[in-house]
């Protein structure tokens, strides 16, 4: 439920939690306002910061010499693991191609009801009669 009320967009939540961050103290609504507009862009952020992490932990790795597998003495175990790691390391992909299929899916979900909602705002303006302004007593008469 919370994560449909606070979402990257301007909803009546997120503009209340931002006025409360900026009563409480000025870095907090500041956070909610980069958190709204910036918000979709936080777990593609997350996976190349955790890439990028990754890298450089394989790059100490291998600078030190340290080695990604350690051997037990038993042939035949050693072999047992590596193809048990390889089979992990591949549901693992499985499972982040996943998660990133649903991360976009559920994009995709609040684009399309964001849009309705706008259509639906449009809708309802059409629907209510322009106010008619009126004639100021200061108009210029031509002669």
């Amino acid at each position: 439920m919370t994560n449909s009320l606070i979402r990257p967009a301007w909803t009546p939540v997120t503009i209340a939690m931002m006025v409360i961050g900026f009563m409480i103290a000025w870095p907090l609504g500041l956070a909610m306002i980069a958190y709204i507009i910036w918000g979709e862009r936080l777990d593609a952020f997350k996976q190349d910061v955790n890439k990028a992490t990754d890298k450089v932990a394989d790059t100490f790795k291998s600078a030190t010499g340290a080695s990604r597998t350690t051997y037990s003495g038993n042939a035949a175990f050693d072999e047992w693991r590596e193809i048990e790691l390889s089979r992990l390391a591949e549901e693992r992909k499985k499972l982040d191609e996943t998660m990133a299929e649903f991360d976009s899916y559920q994009r995709d979900l609040r684009r399309a009801r964001d849009k309705e909602e706008f259509d639906e705002f449009l809708k309802s303006r059409k629907r209510k009669p322009a106010p008619r302004s009126k004639k100021s007593g200061g108009d210029i008469i031509d002669t």
